[in-house]
């Protein structure tokens, strides 16, 4: 029986909730799920201590974020603190050729795929405009706009349809495109067009959701009166939730999608249900709307010391291993330190280098005005001499 459900229940029945590791490690046996994983080998123990420190690595540079921003070092930083195992399971769950479309907050799946931290907070620093090729690392650069990567994921799939390289049969051919938004974008309008596209053309995209509770201040019991797991089905999209602080389970969900969006087999949606920890941005305040007692509740729920816990439990893991985990953290944070630290602000000029691929008349002529605009001002400096 397959975990994605496409009817809608009765409004007040809870929406079942995947999970395979328990706050306190407990490893609960799912027939379907311990299929995916085991066929792609993604749960061995060498797996999991890998999983382990992509979450405590990916943490250690979220919070030396977070130390820059209030340095004055970045313009701005939105956290991640508390849903590494969303990300780097849903990271990790893809297949190399798959396109991935995030949003503003996906370190951890730019960490599983390969995207070095310092090019995130260049970003947030206001010198770079994403900083890697998304040809390359088959990644989307970072978008600010809510829900409006949703239409671009869309229509890329759509695009991989007519490349011909979905439902193909061959694993190393096939593609689906994963769509990543928060619960506060999943309201946008241009989410709800995205579904409509996708399920009229039966894309191959899946469109994942951590729902980490808050959109800034606006609870998710306030965004949606029934679980956004079931928003989709309306569109005739599946859609099924998972524990989102359960690495495990995020992985053998987004990876049993996208395996079926290659297929050909059409969208689908995963909620992935985890908690924002820190604010939502460093400009924001959570205490001033957010309850402590909520707060502790799911700090007792955290992703990595959940893993932790699971390996203790395994015997796969030692005080050594994290030890040397922690030191490696503390290692990038540092590194992030002092490469923001190091870096020079690029010329303004630079911004009308690359709006297009060839030269551009009015972009030229813009680059003109702006040259006169600052010269003026050289000018002004000299006649005071």
């Amino acid at each position: 029986m397959s975990i994605f459900r496409s009817t809608i229940p009765d409004v007040a029945t809870e929406e079942p909730m995947v999970q395979l590791l328990g706050p306190d490690g407990t490893r609960t046996p799912h027939e379907q799920l311990d299929a995916v994983l085991e066929e792609a080998d993604l749960a061995t123990p060498e797996r999991l201590r890998g999983y382990y420190r992509d979450m405590v690595m990916i943490r250690a540079a979220d919070l030396e974020a977070t130390s820059l921003q209030r340095q004055g070092q970045l313009g701005l930083w939105a956290s991640a603190l508390g849903q590494e195992a969303a990300q780097i399971g849903a990271g990790h769950a893809s297949r190399e050729q798959d396109y991935l479309v995030p949003t503003y907050r996906e370190h951890g799946v730019a960490w599983a795929r390969g995207i070095e931290p310092w090019r995130l907070l260049e970003m947030f620093r206001g010198v770079s405009h994403g900083g890697w090729d998304p040809n390359e690392l088959r990644t989307h650069p970072y978008m600010i706009v809510l829900g409006s990567q949703a239409p671009h994921a869309v229509g890329y799939a759509m695009g991989l349809q007519r490349d011909g390289v979905v439902g193909t049969g061959d694993a190393e051919t096939d593609t689906a495109v994963l769509a990543l938004f928060g619960d506060g974008a999943s309201s946008e309008g241009e989410v709800s067009e995205s579904f409509t596209f996708a399920a009229s053309f039966q894309a191959p995209v899946v469109f994942y959701t951590q729902n980490n509770q808050w959109a800034i201040s606006v609870p998710t019991s306030v965004q949606s009166r029934v679980p956004l797991a079931q928003r989709s089905r309306g569109w005739g999209i599946p859609s099924v939730r998972v524990d989102g602080n359960d690495v495990l389970a995020v992985l053998g969900a987004v990876r049993s999608a996208l395996d079926s969006a290659r297929a050909g087999k059409g969208p689908v949606f995963v909620e992935s249900l985890t908690y924002r920890m820190a604010a939502h941005t460093t400009s924001d305040d959570a205490s001033r709307y957010r309850p402590a007692a909520e707060e502790q509740e799911w700090a007792e729920r955290d992703p990595i010391l959940r893993l932790r816990r699971h390996l203790e439990q395994l015997g796969e893991i030692d005080e050594a291993f994290v030890a040397r985990c922690d030191e490696e953290a503390h290692d990038l944070a540092m590194q992030l330190h002092h490469h923001i630290h190091g870096m020079e602000d690029p010329d303004p000029v630079h911004m009308f280098d690359h709006p297009y691929a060839e030269p551009h008349p009015i972009v030229d002529a813009e680059r003109e005005e702006y040259l006169a605009y600052v010269a003026q001002f050289e000018d002004e400096e000299e006649g005071g001499r």
